[in-house]
């Protein structure tokens, strides 16, 4: 019984030290595996792409027809003022999910088991990132395509369009940072979407998606005039018809920059110490 024992020990041995360890994926490739893993979660419950696919039609159909002519003179002149608006709104109101899904993979315990793997900390944060780009360039590709079918025709041709969702789409991943640093530290899928639609919608609605600030009370007026949302739309429909945005785009990147920078590191740690 020795000698048997003896020899499978052996053996093991052997096969362990002649078997090259398998090499540490780098972040990149973590990074990746996680994103693939959130689009997979999409895909066995397609509820989750409802803020991607039913939001921009039914606020899209619902103020063009409904305000169209009242505000816009016509449906056709306010489809084009009204689309890269509902550009943004969708995509800032979608970051909102970020923080909510993150919270119920910290509740079922996914994060517990990702500290047993020998990836880097940041991997499921970037990799969730990585999906949450691919739900919102989804979300652009249904608006700009229902906003075509209702006669929307940009002056900034194909050019102008992809720039506008190029900058829409950074800006909405960099603020996602901030909502998952929040679900990090609230730690309730419940509070950190309420929170979040409880910011985003206001900041969405008193703005200049829906109607010139001009019209406004000078009160409201001096508030949809500081509102970042403002910003980002205006950039986003100078681009859609061909002119230049100047200074706003310049501001939108720093903005970006300084989302990424301070609440990025920040929603590591916290994970990181959770």
């Amino acid at each position: 019984m020795t000698t048997i024992d003896t020899v499978t020990e052996a053996r093991l041995s052997g096969a362990v030290l002649t078997r090259a360890r398998p090499a540490r994926p780098n972040t990149a490739t973590a990074s990746l595996a996680f994103g693939r893993r959130a689009l997979l979660k999409i895909r066995r419950t397609p509820v989750q792409i409802f803020d991607i696919a039913v939001h921009p039609v039914v606020f899209t159909v619902m103020f063009t027809y409904l305000f169209g002519g009242a505000v816009g003179g016509s449906t056709g002149e306010y489809t084009g003022y009204l689309v890269p608006g509902i550009l943004v709104m969708t995509l800032l109101v979608t970051t909102g999910t970020t923080g909510a899904a993150l919270s119920i993979d910290l509740a079922s315990g996914a994060f517990d088991r990702y500290r047993t793997l020998s990836i880097r900390p940041a991997a499921p944060l970037i990799g969730a990132m990585l999906s949450d780009a691919v739900r919102y360039l989804l979300a652009s590709t249904v608006v700009i395509g229902l906003g075509l079918a209702l006669g929307f025709r940009p002056d900034g041709n194909a050019l102008g369009v992809a720039a506008a969702v190029l900058l829409v789409v950074l800006f909405s991943i960099s603020l996602s940072w901030l909502w998952t640093t929040l679900a990090l530290a609230m730690r309730s899928p419940g509070a950190v979407l309420g929170l979040t639609q409880a910011l985003l919608y206001p900041l969405s609605l008193f703005s200049n998606i829906f109607v010139d600030p001009a019209t406004l009370p000078g009160w409201l007026q001096a508030f949809v005039d500081v509102n970042p949302v403002t910003h980002l739309v205006t950039a986003a429909r100078d681009l859609m018809s061909g002119g230049t945005p100047g200074g706003e785009v310049g501001w939108l990147l720093l903005a970006c920059t300084a989302l990424t920078t301070i609440f990025g590191p920040l929603s590591v740690r916290l994970l990181h110490t959770r």
